[in-house]
């Protein structure tokens, strides 16, 4: 829950990097294995979770978009004219 609020309240990235520190000390503290590799998953990439707090902006709409062609490609068993593959995309998605 904790989480979730630093990410909806509009915070510096200075400050929600002190809130996300909080939060790792007290996930640390309840003594839960299952949390380590999160948070070293987010040691690891703050940088770029920290750039969400300056434009408020993700790549939803990509990876979305991504999916749909991946869901598309493998409906057609493989594209061998891709410029037909790119036609029906147009189509489908546009």
């Amino acid at each position: 829950m904790e989480l979730r609020q630093n990410f909806n309240a509009k915070i510096t990235p200075t400050k929600a990097m002190g809130r996300m520190n909080k939060w790792y000390e007290k996930v640390m503290a309840l003594g839960n294995n299952n949390f380590r590799s999160v948070i070293k998953t987010f040691k690891n990439h703050a940088p770029t979770i920290l750039n969400y707090f300056r434009r408020r902006a993700t790549n939803a709409s990509a990876e979305a978009f991504n999916s749909k062609v991946k869901i598309f490609r493998s409906q057609m068993r493989g594209v061998r004219d891709r410029d037909f593959f790119i036609f029906r995309l147009v189509k489908l998605y546009a």
